[in-house]
């Protein structure tokens, strides 16, 4: 009664969560596992073959570096869905607010806009693993803005509908955040607390990733920002000057042009007074960036 979708870029993993999804899932299943391991094809191509060769009414793409811990968690999806059929996708991390400043899917500045269950290990960094637990207002299942894609279950009917964007998104960045801002202007998009997963492997915030996330917020310009929690003017201006603020200084550490923050800000004139402070913090940065090469 699950598909589960997979880009595989190796085969031990592959199999270890092919053993943890036989041990854990409870219900009729398949795994569609797509050989990636040459990393030829973008996920949302790889993506977009798994869920129209998926038999059963509900998808369930997600990474393979996983171990979900939740006995019986296939029922658990199965009821989820039946019982909110207004629900067009379910992750286990996301964001209440997803800003018009690109970003990942965490915007900054705020409190409680984030919602999830993921214990997260670090492969890049020596950082311990942490239990990332948020369900602020304690709830069984929070709508957010967007989502993070380690692990998304959706039904076959709104994948088929949406599909992933394989024109503009060629690689393996933001392929989550497109797909629920698409699915987002029909469905609800929620964060379930009732699967928990480990996670082995942290996303690269690289030039790639940059370049990817200002397309995306180009294509969006008119639907961002996303705000699911009904902050107010003066909590989206200060999280958009907050997130702003760590956009330039990710372009500046990239060694990006920083006209790519002009033209955001020139996409994003809905807000004149953020649009006014936010060019004056840009022209500031502009200066020290000079200054550094002199």
């Amino acid at each position: 009664m699950i598909s589960i979708i997979i880009s595989s870029a190796d085969s031990r993993v592959l199999q270890e969560v092919r053993d943890n999804v036989a041990a854990t899932i409870g219900v009729p299943y398949e795994i569609i596992a797509i050989d990636n391991s040459a990393g030829k094809q973008g996920i949302c191509s790889v993506y977009n073959k798994g869920l129209l060769r998926a038999k059963y009414p509900i998808l369930c793409f997600m990474h393979e570096d996983i171990q979900i811990k939740t006995i019986n968690w296939g029922d658990v999806i199965i009821k989820k869905f039946k019982k909110n059929p207004d629900v067009g996708v379910m992750g286990v991390m996301g964001s209440s607010y997803k800003s018009m400043t690109p970003s990942g899917w965490s915007s900054l500045g705020i409190e409680n806009i984030f919602y999830g269950n993921l214990i997260q290990h670090h492969k890049y960094s020596a950082e311990p693993p942490r239990h990332l637990y948020t369900n602020p207002y304690n709830e069984k299942l929070s709508q957010v803005a967007c989502l993070d894609g380690v692990w998304l279950c959706t039904t076959k009917k709104v994948a088929r509908e949406f599909m992933f964007d394989e024109v503009n998104f060629t690689g393996f960045h933001v392929y989550d955040l497109d797909f629920s801002l698409s699915v987002g202007q029909k469905y609800k998009l929620a964060v379930t607390y009732d699967i928990l997963i480990e996670h082995f492997s942290e996303g690269r915030f690289d030039e790639k990733w940059m370049m990817d996330t200002l397309k995306l917020h180009e294509k969006w310009n008119n639907v961002l920002p996303i705000n699911c929690d009904s902050l107010s003017i003066e909590e989206v201006i200060h999280s958009e000057k907050a997130t702003f603020k760590h956009f330039i200084k990710r372009l500046s550490s990239l060694n990006l042009p920083l006209h790519h923050a002009h033209k955001m800000l020139r996409l994003n004139n809905r807000f004149l007074n953020l649009n006014t402070k936010l060019f004056f913090k840009l022209q500031y940065y502009i200066v020290l960036r000079y200054l550094s090469l002199k």
